[in-house]
């Protein structure tokens, strides 16, 4: 079954995220996806993720696409016009990459490559639209296409949902975005009213929600989290907690086991975004109950 068919089944869906490697060495991306190949319906593939430069993400994902893994291959607006877009989605399509993600895309002023000129030529919205155009048999002019693409498409948000940004969301499900995939989630009873305002509109109401899970690793990784992530806001008594762990790696995954728990029965699956590596991933599903 593909991820496109299950998530319209009621199978909780279980994605997590990879970064490809900075350079060529592909084998520790390779052992990252090993060990989560038996645990979850599909791999999230970063674009220069904090605009940090790395491998292609059209390259990592086929790379794992030959070895049998379902990838969600990430596309920002950051990087590319809507040229580049259209020539890297139809690429992605050859080579049988059938899921994406699209987001705007971090400012390269907060990367690694000092003087990085940013494109933006569109925004998450309008490469959605061109995504549905596309998988209609024409690029962003009218032009035919010589074969369409059948890509399923997916979006972010963050959980904590003002009218402007709740709008755009809108716009990104009326565009063609199948599946959302959130920010960290580290309060269920915030998710529980994001989730209210997801119900209540006609508009969002059938869309798919992934709830984005970050096992946390210590103190500092939490509070890190707090200053430096938009969207995320670890609450002080996990952070109290992570700061009197005997065991804090064991205490993170405790905490995101029992997250997971809450989050089965108020959306429809979890995004597991590590950090570091995926060595905790199969053990934190299992604390919660997915086998």
């Amino acid at each position: 079954m593909s991820f496109r068919e299950k998530l319209y089944s009621k199978k909780f869906i279980i994605t997590a995220e990879i970064s490809p490697p900075k350079g060529t060495d592909i084998t520790g991306m390779q052992k990252e996806a090993s060990l989560i190949k038996d645990v979850v319906d599909a791999i999230n593939i970063t674009d220069n993720q904090r605009a940090v430069m790395r491998m292609s993400p059209l390259a990592a994902c086929s790379i794992l696409s030959q070895k049998g893994y379902e990838t969600i291959m990430h596309i920002t607006c950051r990087d590319r016009n809507r040229l580049a877009l259209q020539s890297e989605l139809l690429g992605a399509s050859a080579l049988g990459i059938h899921n994406v993600l699209v987001m705007t895309g971090d400012h390269p002023a907060k990367g690694d490559h000092e003087g990085a000129k940013p494109v933006y030529d569109f925004d998450s919205v309008q490469l959605i639209g061109l995504i549905k155009e596309l998988n209609r048999g024409f690029d962003f002019s009218g032009n035919p296409l010589h074969g369409k693409p059948e890509f399923c498409a997916g979006a972010v948000a963050g959980t904590g949902l003002n009218e402007l940004s709740f709008i755009k969301l809108e716009k990104k499900i009326k565009m063609g975005a199948r599946f959302i995939q959130t920010q960290a989630v580290f309060d269920t009873l915030s998710f529980s009213e994001f989730m209210d305002k997801i119900k209540n509109s006609e508009t969002l109401r059938e869309v798919k929600i992934l709830a984005g899970v970050i096992p946390l690793r210590s103190e500092k990784n939490a509070v890190f989290l707090n200053k430096n992530i938009a969207g995320i806001k670890v609450p002080e008594d996990l952070i109290r907690q992570m700061r009197g762990a005997r065991n804090p790696v064991f205490k993170g995954m405790e905490i995101a086991a029992e997250l997971i728990k809450e989050l089965r029965n108020m959306c429809d699956g979890v995004h597991i975004m590590p950090i570091g590596n995926h060595e905790k991933t199969a053990g934190i599903l299992e604390m919660a109950g997915i086998k």
